[in-house]
């Protein structure tokens, strides 16, 4: 059954982590400035050095090529520096790029992944104006993974669907019902469903049986005149019950993976009191109870965050650079201090 993928997975990862199990990786999204810059530089961003300089104990990334003597040697860093890694192999649309995928999901074993990941939507509020459109979208994503799963079967790689701000945590909890793989489950981001109205700790909740992998942040919020902001904010500034969530999926797993998405970037606008934010929901297909909005409403209006949410635009790329490791680093520190991560 989907509930025992986190047991699956501990049985490969146990063997990827430090000794104690305990420490954390990091995910490109928690350094999109050293990436624009290193991509404006010409030159290719070290995800793995950039995270064993951190002193995380993971990464989440794809080996440099396929190659195998690439591979090779890029699984002897990881094992060098003792890190877990997890990789984003590229879902097949149809039954011709099953190959392709076959040919990803083997050579990134073989670097040593023990959990694939993907993100396979954008912002639903942002991206459709109907919902027939989010809904048809919604139904090729679940054909996709259906096209992947004897294939994450066959090479026993277990993979972790982001809910990425594209449906609500029991839409995505009954499409893995549905599914019923041992070898398709959740990455659980921790603050991504805020957007969609929904509590953190009851997101987590909900979606915890089918975790095989986290993006661990903390968020912050506050009003603006068509919905909330939302942001990621250093450990224990925002609202997210960090240790309650991480005990509960280290009682599922004790070697449950979590990797920092600190993301460092102006505040998101959540556009609750628009028309088009509710546009795609459906009171029968997909219904967004008039209680979950009134709730994160009240998390907006009583959780006014300690200091003022970061903002990137007109930085330069030096500058935000330099928020951006200030920010991981304050992460980091409390993870390490507070959270046994």
């Amino acid at each position: 059954m989907a509930s025992s993928l986190p047991g699956l997975l501990s049985s490969t990862a146990a063997s990827a982590q430090p000794a104690t199990g305990r420490r954390m990786g990091g995910t490109p999204t928690a350094f999109l400035a050293h990436v624009r810059a290193a991509r404006e530089g010409g030159s290719p961003f070290d995800i793995v050095e950039h995270c064993h300089n951190f002193g995380l104990a993971g990464v989440q990334t794809n080996p440099p090529s396929l190659d195998p003597e690439a591979l090779r040697k890029f699984r002897q860093r990881l094992d060098t520096y003792q890190m877990h890694l997890v990789s984003d192999p590229r879902l097949p649309k149809d039954a011709g790029e099953l190959p392709a995928f076959e040919a990803q999901v083997k050579a990134f074993k073989e670097a040593g992944a023990v959990a694939f990941h993907a993100a396979l939507t954008g912002r639903r509020y942002e991206d459709f104006a109907s919902f027939e459109p989010w809904k048809q979208m919604f139904e090729q994503r679940q054909r996709q993974v259906e096209l992947a799963e004897p294939i994450l079967r066959k090479y026993k790689v277990p993979l972790g669907i982001e809910n990425h701000k594209g449906w609500r945590s029991a839409e995505q909890a009954a499409w893995m019902k549905r599914l019923g793989s041992e070898w398709v489950g959740v990455c659980l981001d921790f603050g991504n469903n805020l957007s969609l109205c929904e509590d953190p700790l009851e997101t987590a909740k909900t979606l915890a049986p089918f975790t095989v992998y986290t993006h661990i942040k903390d968020m912050g919020v506050e009003p603006y005149e068509d919905g909330f902001l939302l942001a990621e904010v250093p450990f224990g500034e925002g609202i997210v019950d960090l240790p309650q969530i991480i005990a509960m999926l280290r009682k599922k797993d004790p070697n449950m993976i979590f990797n920092l998405e600190m993301i460092t970037r102006d505040p998101l606008k959540i556009p609750v009191f628009t028309p088009k934010y509710w546009a795609t929901f459906d009171d029968a297909y997909s219904p967004l109870p008039g209680r979950d909005l009134a709730k994160v409403l009240s998390l907006v209006q009583k959780n006014h965050p300690r200091q003022p949410l970061a903002r990137t635009a007109g930085l330069s790329p030096a500058q935000q650079m330099k928020i951006e490791d200030e920010l991981n680093r304050q992460c980091i520190a409390y993870a390490h201090e507070k959270l046994g991560l």
